[in-house]
């Protein structure tokens, strides 16, 4: 479902928009898909950061694994 709302957008921005939205059957669809898009761009970048927190906090231990199962390859 669909809600209707108001925004106020700068001249410039707004001539962005009508300028690209070429694809999209309106504005609305066009700024919508625009939000949703940054929406997931910002989700993907804090489970990027959250998934950089545990390898950092974990680091020496991979690492030590890492050297524990580089000790069993043996070079012909």
């Amino acid at each position: 479902m669909k809600v209707k709302t108001s925004i106020t957008l700068s001249e410039d921005l707004l001539a962005a928009v009508d300028q690209r939205s070429g694809r999209f059957k309106n504005r609305s669809d066009f700024i919508e898909a625009a939000v949703r898009a940054y929406i997931e761009q910002m989700f993907r970048e804090e489970q990027n950061a959250r998934d950089l927190a545990i390898i950092n906090r974990e680091a020496d231990r991979l690492n030590r694994e890492a050297v524990d199962v580089l000790a069993y390859q043996v070079i012909p």
